[in-house]
């Protein structure tokens, strides 16, 4: 798809916002926000050579929430039109008169909202004609294809181009938004054939088309991925050390952004309550939230609520620093706003120092998981069991794929053994970390 402009300018956005405010006050609500946003990208799949699927999308949405004194409304439409504005705003209203009081409910405080906008960098439109979109997946498949005779199938190689822009807008006399672009490339593929077939992909995200690798790395990436786990084997259950691959390490980190955000520790559903200024993790922890890079995945100058965004550290030598709160869920604990509601921003974890092969050696004999599988985590208790699959691990060296197995223990546990973290560290989320090394957990196989 050629670049091609919003279809509603900025000005346009801000005046939907401030209509929507306006009506919301004269209709009887002592409060209100407003977020307008736009967004349009084509996503194109080959698979086998032949194009699969060509999709295109163009959304728009505006969404309203109103206060009356501390009774909350929310209501959503996809209509611009000034009638269809007003009924929105309505229907908001409608919901707050029949809605409780809620002490904690209302917009973020003033003082707290953003009054600097620095340009972060966040749009990069991808000049991408569907022909090329679709010569692109081809090539990124046929590299794959191509790394070994064994690569017998694929679902397919995927090139994905995404802009949007949003204005967000309340009654404290905040207005401001940004544009921004996500584009991606993906491939999955099969090696081997009958009961002996591996399947595994890769993919490349970014903000900028210029930042992702050339098509064909990321098919030879996905190609040498599956070939490298044919003939997986169980193995016995035991008790070993586990490292956890740079793409996959980073739901470690996404499990404890849930367990410290505000949600879960004001319903008391968090197994890290009142964690604090207390050591969660092992001493070479360190976590920071990165609000402000540019480029980055999760960049941004305010929260969905217009507050602030900061740099901050979250886990200092293993100690939480801080939590994920935003506005409703800070007043809930009789805390201040850390400017993450819509959650963490760019959340990075430092690495200790060591390259992949260096924490390999370091893990000695042990289990490398590439992939995980289930959703088999406890948010309460931390109890953790995934089924996993990925490498035996002799001396510091690759030895074999193994498949169908489950890695259980507790994440209290799971952090507190971190052992080291690589460099080597995946940049596809907003959660950025490399191959993190686990001291022992425990792998039930045959």
């Amino acid at each position: 798809m050629a670049s091609q402009p919003f279809s509603y300018t900025d000005d346009t956005l801000k005046q939907l916002v401030t209509d929507a405010l306006t009506y919301a006050t004269s209709r009887g609500a002592t409060a209100a926000d407003a977020e307008v946003s736009e967004g349009y990208g084509q996503t194109v799949t080959a698979r086998q050579g032949e194009v699969e699927t060509i999709e295109y999308n163009r959304d728009k949405g505006i969404g309203v929430t109103v206060y009356i004194g501390q009774q909350r409304g929310h209501a959503s439409s996809s209509d611009f039109a000034p009638q269809a504005m007003r009924d929105t705003v309505d229907a908001a209203l409608a919901i707050a008169r029949y809605t409780a009081v809620d002490e904690c409910a209302g917009l973020a405080d003033p003082d707290m909202l953003a009054r600097e906008f620095p340009d972060l960098d966040l749009l990069h439109p991808w000049d991408m004609p569907v022909e090329r979109a679709i010569e692109m997946a081809r090539e990124c498949e046929a590299a794959g294809f191509g790394v070994d005779k064994r690569v017998t199938n694929s679902e397919g190689a995927t090139i994905s181009t995404q802009q949007s822009h949003f204005i967000y807008g309340n009654t404290h006399g905040f207005l401001a938004g940004y544009p921004g672009s996500r584009h991606s490339i993906w491939c999955a593929l099969i090696a081997g054939k009958g009961d002996g077939m591996q399947r595994d992909d890769w993919y490349e995200t970014a903000r900028d088309p210029a930042d992702l690798p050339a098509p064909a790395v990321v098919g030879r990436r996905a190609g040498e991925r599956a070939v490298a786990r044919l003939k997986a084997r169980k193995v016995a259950t035991t008790q070993v050390p586990v490292l956890f691959e740079s793409g996959v390490a980073s739901s470690l980190m996404g499990h404890f952004v849930s367990a410290v955000s505000g949600g879960s520790l004001y319903r008391k559903s968090s197994f890290l309550p009142d964690s604090l200024g207390k050591p969660v993790f092992a001493p070479c922890v360190q976590m920071r939230d990165l609000p402000l890079i540019p480029k980055g995945l999760a960049s941004g100058a305010f929260d969905e609520e217009g507050v602030a965004t900061q740099t901050r550290d979250i886990v200092r030598n293993g100690v939480v620093q801080g939590y994920f709160l935003a506005t409703y869920s800070a007043r809930k604990l009789g805390m201040k706003s850390t400017g993450n509601a819509g959650g963490n921003h760019n959340l990075i974890m430092s690495d200790t120092g060591e390259d992949f092969a260096a924490l390999l050696k370091k893990m000695g004999t042990g289990l490398l998981v590439t992939e995980l599988m289930g959703q088999g985590v406890n948010a309460v208790t931390g109890d953790y069991s995934r089924g996993a699959a990925g490498f035996w691990v002799e001396n510091g060296v690759v030895t074999y794929p193994v498949q169908e197995i489950t890695i259980a223990g507790n994440l209290k546990d799971i952090y507190k053994n971190i052992v080291a973290i690589g460099n080597d560290v995946s940049r596809r989320s907003s959660r950025q970390c490399g191959s993190i090394l686990v001291a022992g957990m425990t792998l039930a196989g045959s």
